[in-house]
């Protein structure tokens, strides 16, 4: 089976992080033929949300956790056996397969239990009882395959569950203390044992040796519904065979089994793998069918999922559990971060002000033809990044592209680029919270975590409420994350300036530093006016980094 590719932005993602998934996972369906599924590690802020609407692309599936689960291995797809086969076909399957655990399933793929070669072990214990067949509710078909005989009278699909198993090695008279109604009885080919079995009620005889039944003994068996069949295996044989006929769902183990999902993580099943002394343990789907068999020999070397990163390279804004996964690629326009891998990657890196436009780069190399829909998303997301060129991010590849692909969507940039700003804008509705993060990422700068949001708006009114909110929220969160200061751009598009909201011991102080201005410029204690600054990457995080090495 192929295992998929999962292309995936970082938490929080922006329009370049959904846009560059999407756009990456066509152009490698594209050149590669495999399987590429886009996604997301956040939810959508209001303006990918337009985006996406816009120019009709699905919402990436949401995947905050990126651990090795149990779908992602190579587990045993050994198929579910009924509860109606014999125990002698069990043990031939458990033989053919090479495995001692056999799945128990319903005809719509629900597990009903489990049977090992213990249980099997465990029937043979009930040989001396002589009832345990009828007891077991044994189909006569199991009887037949079991004891290779032939029906010559009675229905194959009836079942034995009355009586007990006999053996007529004795002259009629004695064989009729011993014979009741309803009971099985095995014997040669002696007419006057068939006969007393007949008339005792018995339910069914098994003739050995290859012997047949006279033509009157057929008539009597069916004029008393007694069940005849033939075997080739003489009475030793066939009395040792018979109990291998009962059901499985005798023997098998239906209730407090131990199963898996196929969305379970590894890290949580190895300790209950270790824990019991089973060998196997049966998959589920989502809806409770029966996947597979998976053991602890899966687990060695198992492989993560294949994992390519677009728009980030930092540890602490990949999705949970990255360091687990199998990582192909990354594509990124950031500065080099914490992501480490465990063998060489495809590594595509370029000071550009966008991921898009590297990818529309790799569109160009390889000649292949850009379709509207992807034109739109990759300009979407040029056009926020560099905020319609405006970003001192943005470079000359960067505004070639970004008009190219408009024309290739068949959009008028400025009039789509201010629509798209407005829906960005729209922020009435949402709470503090959804504000504060709907691009937020994280940083590390020595010792020192940091965390820096950005809120970008034509509407100088609408940032000035945002900070009159957001100050005190911040200041309320600080105890409960792990950064130590944060940050809050406030950055006006059409004046190009950016109101600094600075929170945490040290956070003013560091900014001023930075940006070498003395600390009485900072607004109320908090707040620090950047003229010009409308860049988080290139601007304001660089400088950061150079004020947090000039205070150590």
């Amino acid at each position: 089976m192929e295992k998929k590719t999962i292309i995936i932005g970082h938490k929080n993602p922006d329009t370049d992080s959904i846009c560059s998934a999407i756009v990456y996972a066509y152009f490698k369906e594209q050149t590669e033929k495999k399987t590429f599924e886009p996604a997301r590690a956040g939810e959508l802020n209001e303006e990918t949300g337009f985006v996406l609407n816009y120019f009709g692309a699905e919402v990436p599936r949401l995947i905050k956790n990126v651990k090795t689960q149990v779908k992602d291995i190579e587990f045993r797809r050994t198929k579910g056996v009924d509860r109606g086969i014999s125990i002698k076909r069990a043990w031939n399957l458990m033989k053919e397969l090479d495995v001692p655990t056999l799945p128990v399933v319903n005809s719509k793929g629900g597990l009903e239990g489990i049977i090992t070669v213990k249980d099997i072990a465990s029937s043979y214990m009930n040989i001396y009882d002589n009832s345990t067949l009828s007891k077991a509710n044994t189909k006569y078909e199991n009887i037949l395959d079991t004891l290779d005989a032939e029906l010559i009278t009675g229905d194959a699909q009836k079942y034995f569950n009355k009586g007990k198993v006999l053996i007529a090695a004795a002259n009629p008279d004695i064989m009729e203390q011993y014979i009741s109604e309803g009971d099985l009885v095995i014997l040669g080919n002696r007419y006057e044992s068939q006969l007393c079995a007949i008339e005792m009620g018995a339910a069914c005889i098994v003739v050995c040796a290859g012997a047949d039944a006279s033509k009157t003994i057929k008539k009597l068996a069916q004029a008393n519904n007694t069940t005849v069949m033939t075997t080739p295996n003489d009475t030793f044989a066939a009395a040792g065979l018979i109990n291998q006929s009962m059901p499985i769902s005798f023997f098998m183990t239906s209730e407090n089994l131990i199963t898996f999902s196929e969305d379970d993580y590894l890290d949580d099943i190895k300790e209950i793998m270790a824990s019991v002394r089973h060998r196997y343990f049966p998959v589920l789907d989502k809806t409770g069918k029966y996947k597979g068999m998976i053991s602890r020999r899966n687990l060695l070397g198992a492989k993560g999922k294949n994992i390519i990163l677009v728009d980030h390279n930092e540890k602490i804004q990949a999705a949970e559990g990255v360091e687990s996964a199998n990582i192909l690629e990354i594509i990124d326009h950031h500065r080099l971060g914490t992501i480490s891998t465990a063998g060489p990657v495809y590594f595509r890196n370029q000071p550009l002000g966008c991921t898009s436009t590297i990818i529309y780069q790799m569109f160009k190399e390889k000649n292949i033809d850009v379709p509207p829909q992807m034109a739109g998303l990759m300009c979407s997301a040029i056009i926020s990044d560099t905020l319609l060129f405006r970003s001192p991010t943005c470079t000359d590849i960067d505004k070639e592209a970004g008009l190219s692909l408009a024309k290739k969507a068949g959009i008028n940039i400025e009039e789509y680029a201010n629509k798209m700003f407005a829906a960005a804008s729209n922020l009435k509705n949402k709470t503090d919270e959804q504000i504060f993060k709907q691009d937020y990422k994280r940083f590390t700068l020595g010792k020192i975590n940091i965390g820096i949001g950005q809120i970008s708006s034509l509407n100088e009114d609408e940032l000035s409420d945002i900070k009159d909110r957001l100050v005190p929220y911040m200041s309320t969160i600080l105890k409960d994350i792990e950064e130590d200061m944060i940050f809050l751009m406030l950055t006006n598009i059409l004046e190009q300036k950016t109101r600094l909201i600075c929170v945490g011991n040290g956070a003013g102080k560091l900014a001023c530093e930075s940006f070498r201005v003395a600390a009485e410029s900072l607004i109320e204690n908090e707040v620090l006016e950047l003229p010009g600054v409308v860049s988080r990457k290139k601007q304001l995080v660089p400088a950061l980094t150079s004020g947090a090495q000039a205070m150590l």
